[in-house]
């Protein structure tokens, strides 16, 4: 009978590598998830991480997970075309069990950088995401999946996203990662009760599970915290709470994924803590096996390619994207920032920018400025 895997999110950084290494030495991380994309730019990995990835490609305990492609842009870029190129390539060279990806659109001028944002629920939205998800799936060779979300401009959004994923996913057979600190920050800047939450998502999909910690983010005015998935913190108590109680739920799961920024592990206390988190992740992932997967069948092996030779567009959206973008960057205020919103071509659409919370228009702000593109 099948066990779930206790994976660990490990990428090049020093800091991650020098708190995950114990874990190594002793056998305790049975797989790692490797964000591929953070590497595209460099042309050959040192050797000493190309052998640490390759050990476990060779074991099928390898699982990518991306970045940077912008799933939900309304217009093709190159950017998008050699990100499937550098997949492709990849995954000739390890063996992934699956691959993933974030759930949004990136904001910035080229979204190719920027920050992963949310997108209205239609049915533009959902054929344009659907045929992404396709092209991956064809430059991989692999099972794909996608990420919920952690961030929603309003409780509307948050009560949708579930539904719309599960539409998203079914073309591709596809499976979905629940980022149980993502649902913390729905449930914690929206007041929604968890089970009615993890309810609306279809846990007939979730093969993996990621948690983490975060940090809390004051409004401008300090009358409200919000809770952001910043991944430099220790993993909630309510997290592992809701690592008990989703399990059960999910049929098809097979890794729970421990993550963390290498920022957020600058000191030995820190990368002690780190390991401690995930001691108990995997003692809770331990009492439970899978009895409804078999490792010799893949529950979520997409079905051959039909995809339409133009990628899928939408200039009017690629427009109001283009339009969001600059205002949560450029706005000089949150109140310029709503007014600005009010007369832009987003305003009395599909985006409904009028049910927006402002606290979640200031986050928005926020992450997008984190990440924009240094010249």
């Amino acid at each position: 009978m099948p066990r779930l895997l206790s994976t660990v999110a490990c990428n090049l950084d020093p800091q991650l590598l020098g708190a995950c290494l114990p874990l190594f030495e002793s056998g305790e991380a049975d797989a790692i998830e490797w964000s591929f994309d953070a590497l595209y730019r460099l042309h050959e990995l040192p050797e000493w991480f190309h052998g640490l990835i390759g050990a476990f490609s060779e074991g099928d305990r390898l699982i990518g997970h991306g970045i940077f492609f912008s799933l939900f842009s309304g217009k093709w870029h190159p950017e998008q075309q050699a990100w499937l190129k550098e997949l492709s390539s990849i995954c000739d060279r390890y063996r992934f069990d699956h691959i993933t990806e974030h759930f949004g659109f990136m904001t910035g001028q080229d979204f190719h950088h920027g920050a992963p944002l949310n997108i209205p629920y239609t049915a533009a939205t959902l054929r344009i995401g659907q045929d992404r998800l396709q092209r991956i799936a064809e430059a991989c060779g692999r099972p794909v999946g996608l990420e919920n979300l952690a961030f929603s401009y309003s409780a509307d959004e948050v009560r949708r996203h579930g539904d719309f994923l599960d539409n998203l996913l079914a073309p591709v057979n596809g499976f979905l990662i629940l980022d149980l600190h993502n649902v913390y920050c729905q449930v914690e800047n929206f007041d929604i009760d968890f089970d009615t939450l993890a309810a609306m998502y279809p846990l007939h999909r979730v093969r993996e599970i990621h948690i983490s910690g975060g940090s809390w983010e004051p409004s401008a005015d300090g009358s409200q915290n919000i809770r952001r998935d910043t991944h430099d913190g220790a993993v909630p108590e309510k997290v592992f709470q809701y690592l008990e109680r989703i399990i059960p739920q999910c049929p098809h799961l097979r890794y729970v994924v421990m993550e963390q920024l290498g920022a957020g592990l600058q000191t030995e206390a820190s990368k002690s803590a780190f390991r401690a988190d995930f001691r108990r992740m995997a003692d809770i992932a331990g009492t439970w096996n899978n009895p409804a997967s078999d490792e010799s069948i893949h529950p979520f092996t997409p079905p051959a390619s039909r995809l339409q030779s133009a990628p899928a567009e939408d200039p009017d959206l690629h427009r109001q994207q283009t339009e969001l973008s600059s205002i949560l960057e450029n706005a000089a205020s949150l109140e310029d920032a709503l007014r600005s919103l009010e007369t832009s071509s987003l305003a009395q659409s599909d985006w409904q920018v009028e049910q927006w919370s402002p606290y979640m228009v200031e986050t928005a702000m926020r992450i997008a400025r984190k990440w924009m593109k240094k010249d």
